[in-house]
């Protein structure tokens, strides 16, 4: 668990700081792999991390202790919290109102207020793979694609790279950026594709060409995503995977375009979102609801 706070005004967009309402809200994106919470209380951006345990109701409850410790609040001073991500049905907060918001719309709003301009966003997560445009004037999920019925565009596919590869999952990027040959990943499924890194040790390929290979492989399975709703500039990577530079650097090559850098890890912009909205509800702001499409994609 680590959590870190920030002023409002070194992270958010300096064109969305006035539509911040004076409310202490909660945003809680509990993920297959790791959990995130924000906070937003005053002039400030709390926020926490740590590993997804097997109740998702308990994780949210040390996330919030962890918020309220950082920022010195109350639990009474928390006017909403909202949930996203994997494990959102499971959040229940006695005394606290709470409501669950899809992982897509999140996302959205989290990139609309780190940066205005963003149009499209990538986010890649522990099981699932998202292309997402937006409108610029509200934040508001205009098209999407998204693939969830394989682990091979996902982060669980760059783990089990790792440990094949005997890294660590934080040095797996790194190493990929080191290659100097390029190798072609023909599976499209993760099973096969274990078998194809199997393969390659077997034939004495170095570890950092068969990662960036992996990573290239992922980053044509997103590609496809894009194209399904084409590609708008300035483009946002969120997630966990955001923070894996080789995976970045693929998507940079094959789009032909670069991500736009948030002034807060990536990790926390589907948190981030549902915060946002949960002032929003507050104060009557929401210029919109989670549509039933959304709903009916990410059930």
């Amino acid at each position: 668990m680590s959590e870190s706070s920030f002023r409002i005004a070194d992270v958010i967009d300096p064109r969305k700081i006035p539509e911040v309402q004076p409310v202490t809200t909660v945003g809680i994106d509990i993920g297959s792999r790791q959990s995130k919470a924000v906070m937003i209380s005053g002039d400030y951006i709390h926020t926490a991390i740590t590993a997804s345990g097997v109740h998702p109701a308990e994780t949210a409850k040390r996330l919030v202790d962890k918020l309220l410790k950082a920022s010195g609040r109350e639990r009474s001073d928390i006017a909403m919290i909202t949930g996203t991500g994997y494990g959102r049905i499971a959040l229940q907060f006695e005394g606290i109102p709470a409501e669950v918001i899809t992982e897509i719309t999140c996302h959205a709003m989290g990139a609309h207020y780190l940066n205005a301009d963003t149009r499209t966003i990538i986010d890649i997560g522990g099981q699932d793979c998202k292309a997402i445009k937006l409108d610029t004037s509200n934040g508001r999920v205009t098209e999407f694609a998204m693939n969830d019925k394989c682990a091979a565009g996902s982060g669980r596919f760059l783990e089990k790279t790792a440990e094949m590869l005997g890294y660590q999952l934080h040095e797996l990027g790194t190493r990929a950026m080191a290659s100097t040959k390029e190798i072609q990943m023909s599976s499209q499924c993760v099973v096969f594709a274990e078998s194809e890194i199997v393969s390659l040790k077997a034939k004495n390929e170095k570890g950092e060409d068969i990662a960036a290979g992996v990573h290239f492989a992922i980053a044509r399975r997103v590609c496809n995503l894009v194209n399904r709703i084409g590609l708008d500039p300035e483009l946002a990577f969120s997630g966990g995977v955001a923070n894996n530079i080789g995976v970045k650097h693929a998507l940079e090559s094959l789009l032909n375009r670069p991500f736009v850098t948030p002034r807060l890890n990536a990790v926390f912009a589907g948190c981030l979102g549902a915060a946002v909205i949960a002032q929003q509800k507050i104060c009557g702001t929401a210029q919109f609801d989670t549509t039933p499409q959304e709903m009916e994609v990410e059930a």
